[in-house]
């Protein structure tokens, strides 16, 4: 070998991007297991995912305070000796609630897997909502929303929301002091007996797995139909979006910056322009390098960031624009945005810059698949979202081959001005 000769440098465009499949086991109560086995390191991620997001509420704010209580009280053990229990060996158990689903996600060590099911199982299956720990809970979050309702970024994200779905629709409803303050505990319980049962979970699980591990969450999960079978029906939930396009709301008197929230509505993931928008959105937004950065923040000096990102919501998405600027130049900014979209419908995008965004995106890709914890919340967004390889492939095929040509039409369609609401927080 001759060392004084560089290699060869390789496009990111010019790998096989491979996405390692998983292995499936249903446990005898019929609940499927999804699992990514790596043993570079000895830790393990284990994920239980239940039907029971804000989707699924008929009372403001159930979902996330059932989700977050259900570790903070079982029938036999406090919120303090779940809390020990999980750290005396060093482990997280993580709680969180989108809109659609609630998961409950546990790292630890492999060794200490057998030591850590029966809190687990405890946390998912017995969860008793002590009425102090909802008072706790009600407290906090209410002195935390009074803080970030001090915020601009803060205000403006709930206001650009209720604009874009409206303020009943789960995309855009937000949270308030009354709604805190209507929580109750038969509430709760009620709420989580429907939506965390058997038959609703899921469970992902990556990392350096145990041999026993499947019979282990079969002695836990898998022996009983526990908390029944309940089935559910996702409502049909109507949007309804503002009539008015453009807001300009004044939070602080004594505030520095503004926050600009500029956003449209979008077709969801399974509409055929969604991946190719995720490209064009590249370009426009979506990396340090984008054409917005390089204009308002480098060029004009207006913001320290600003991006773009296409939300991928389930029953429908969103384009949104979101940047803090001096509360002088917010107007300017605005200006330099639309500046930006007329010149993707106008000009064709050169060959060196949409060269540069396929090798970003195909390597933000594979940077995303280094590791079995990456790799089994890719499945578990294809699976949860009725996907499957197929589309992972596909979209990797985009990325490559899509013309500037067809860009350029996608600016025409989505990238219209007029079809934005404009929100401008200070």
């Amino acid at each position: 070998m001759n060392r004084s000769n560089a290699p060869a440098i390789k496009d990111a465009v010019e790998f096989d991007v491979l996405l390692k499949p998983y292995e499936k086991f249903t446990l005898d109560n019929g609940i499927p297991v999804y699992v990514v086995k790596a043993a570079e390191q000895d830790t393990l991620q284990l994920e239980l995912v239940f039907p029971a997001g804000s989707w699924h509420e008929t009372e403001s704010l159930v979902a996330t305070a059932t989700n977050f209580l259900m570790k903070n009280g079982t029938a036999h053990h406090s919120a303090l000796e779940i809390n020990e229990a999980i750290d005396y060996y060093g482990a997280y158990l993580n709680r969180t609630c989108a809109h659609e689903n609630a998961t409950y996600t546990l790292h630890c060590l492999s060794k200490h897997l057998p030591a850590l099911m029966p809190t687990l199982q405890a946390v998912i299956q017995e969860p008793s909502f002590p009425e102090e720990e909802l008072a706790i809970y009600k407290q906090n979050m209410k002195q935390r929303l009074v803080v970030n309702l001090q915020k601009s970024e803060f205000v403006a994200n709930r206001y650009i929301d209720k604009y874009l779905f409206g303020e009943f629709h789960p995309y855009g409803r937000v949270s308030s002091m009354e709604g805190y303050d209507a929580l109750q505990t038969e509430t709760l319980k009620t709420f989580y007996q429907r939506h965390y049962t058997y038959n609703n979970c899921r469970i992902f699980m990556a990392g350096n797995v145990p041999g026993n591990a499947i019979d282990l969450l079969n002695e836990r999960f898998g022996k009983a139909q526990w908390n029944g079978n309940s089935h559910i029906v996702k409502p049909e939930l109507p949007i309804q979006p503002a009539e008015e396009k453009k807001y300009r709301i004044f939070n602080d008197e004594n505030g520095v910056q503004g926050s600009i929230r500029i956003a449209r509505p979008f077709p969801n993931r399974y509409h055929p322009d969604f991946s190719k928008m995720l490209v064009l959105n590249t370009i426009f937004g979506g990396y340090f390098g984008s054409r917005l950065m390089n204009n308002i923040r480098e060029e004009k000096g207006y913001t320290y960031g600003i991006h773009s990102q296409v939300h991928n919501f389930r029953q429908t998405s969103a384009i949104n624009i979101t940047t803090e600027a001096g509360r002088d130049v917010c107007e300017a900014a605005i200006v330099e945005i639309y500046k930006e979209m007329e010149r993707l419908q106008t000009e064709l995008i050169p060959e060196d810059e949409i060269s540069l965004v396929r090798n970003y995106m195909i390597g933000a890709i594979l940077g995303d698949l280094d590791g079995a914890f990456h790799i089994i919340t890719r499945w578990k967004n294809l699976i949860l979202n009725d996907l499957d390889e197929h589309y992972f492939y596909n979209n990797i095929r985009m990325i490559k081959e899509i013309s500037v040509e067809e860009l350029q039409h996608l600016a025409k369609l989505y990238y219209n001005p007029g079809e934005f609401y404009e929100l401008v927080v200070i």
